[in-house]
């Protein structure tokens, strides 16, 4: 009998009314929130936008489980299918009662963020590596799910840190009361390793998942003694557990892309590049011919009419007003193309042809044969041969006649010009 040990939780399920609280789910999910929490400080301080880590668990997460459980249900089938299997084959769909391979988990998962990745122009790599250290703790944490179903200990031991497994258990030995925590053991490590791979990300500048490939080397070689000490029913291939082959054979892939990809110093991109007005086709900086020439500061190389106008107003020249750019110019500069008709209004508005709408004098905006300005006290009359407060003495109207002082009872503007332009000799003979 052990000199100490710890027990193992009487229950793994616990109901609010009738819906149950399950250990093991509540660890998967604590896991998953802790992860993602952590993926997205990261992803922001190497000048990703937020919210990016927790769109893409969206896909991460429904795939890694689906991987998990596959890869499980493959690997010990024999749980599910066999002969004397202690399962029924639909309880393969049950998750909640443990059984989860972190193997498919991964794989599976990292399909669902290579596709999301693709959809918003993420890089995998810069992704991979920003999210191995938060999947590590989440491991650390998804481990005592473990704990509570009694499942995935090692062999019987004294030590002080003895887990006590209830007997019949599958797994134990009769006689034995404690047995090896391995949930215990690889919940460290894989805190310890996410540890590790936050200073070497820093330290080294790890890029191109290079670090991600490091979080997948420390896992498995810590995965491969802690497999060993399990006890729980498991395929043997010459003497070691599959996982544990399987442990050696990502292992060595880790290494080899660790070394082959030393070099890479290719651009990541961390921002989307599409969306939002820009151009998918292509990273900043790489405009087409036609954008560049849109967006070009010669006026005749420029495609866009208003940017072409900007600048021909703004550079000096023949033909272009340096005391402004166009758009503001003088009350004889903008003469309208069409008698009666702005170009820039709708049809029926009528604008003041001396100069461009939306700078008429006071004097300008009463309605046509109101006979009234409105700006003008009743009884006056504003001079239509240009702006107020700049007419010549003789050229004021009579007060009250209620007619528009330029034209009498039925007579007609003169097409020859513009109001507002008239000779001198016309404009005396009122």
């Amino acid at each position: 009998m052990p000199l100490a040990s710890f027990p193992s939780p009487s229950e793994g399920v616990w109901y609010l009314g009738p819906i149950p609280l399950r250990a093991y789910a509540f660890c998967i999910v604590l896991g998953v929130v802790v992860a993602v929490w952590m993926g997205e400080r990261r992803w922001r301080a190497r000048g990703g936008e937020p919210g990016t880590i927790t769109d893409l668990a969206v896909w991460a997460v429904p795939f890694g489980l689906v991987g998990g459980r596959l890869y499980h249900v493959i690997t010990d089938w024999q749980l599910y299918f066999g002969p004397d299997a202690p399962n029924r084959p639909i309880d393969a769909l049950y998750i909640w009662h443990g059984g989860l391979g972190i193997w498919g988990a991964v794989a599976l998962g990292g399909v669902g963020v290579w596709i999301a990745c693709r959809r918003r122009g993420l890089s995998l790599s810069a992704v991979a590596d920003t999210v191995a250290p938060g999947i590590a703790v989440a491991q650390a944490i998804g481990r005592w799910g473990n704990y509570f179903n009694q499942e995935l200990f090692g062999g019987p031991t004294n030590l002080p840190w003895g887990l006590e497994i209830d007997p019949g258990r599958p797994g134990t030995i009769p006689g034995e009361a404690t047995y090896h925590p391995t949930f215990l053991y690889e919940s460290l490590w894989d805190l310890a390793l996410a540890v590790v791979l936050i200073w070497a990300g820093r330290r080294y500048g790890l890029r191109h998942a290079r670090l991600f490939a490091l979080y997948v080397a420390g896992y498995t070689l810590g995965r491969f003694w802690i497999e060993g000490m399990r006890v729980d029913p498991a395929h043997h291939i010459l003497g070691l557990r599959l996982n544990q082959w399987t442990s050696v054979v990502i292992f060595v892939g880790a290494l080899i892309y660790f070394w082959v990809t030393r070099d890479k110093t290719t651009e990541e991109i961390v921002v989307a590049r599409h969306g939002d007005g820009s151009d998918p086709a292509h990273p900043a900086g790489l405009a087409d011919d036609h954008e560049l020439a849109e967006t070009s500061t010669d006026p005749e190389t420029s495609t866009d009419p208003e940017r072409t106008a900007t600048l021909a107003a703004t550079e000096e020249g023949p033909g272009a007003d340096p005391a402004h750019p166009a758009d503001q110019a003088d009350p004889g500069e903008a003469a309208d193309p069409t008698p009666g008709q702005d170009p820039v209004l709708g049809e029926g508005e009528t604008a003041d042809p001396a100069h461009s709408a939306g700078q008429a004098d006071p004097g300008e905006t009463a309605g046509p044969g109101s006979g009234q300005d409105p700006v003008l006290g009743e009884g006056e009359t504003a001079d239509p041969a240009h702006s107020a407060g700049q007419a010549d003495p003789g050229e004021t109207a009579g007060p009250g006649s209620g007619q528009d002082p330029v034209l009498g009872d039925g007579e007609t503007a003169d097409p020859a010009h513009s109001a507002g332009q008239a000779d001198p000799s016309e404009a005396n003979s009122r």
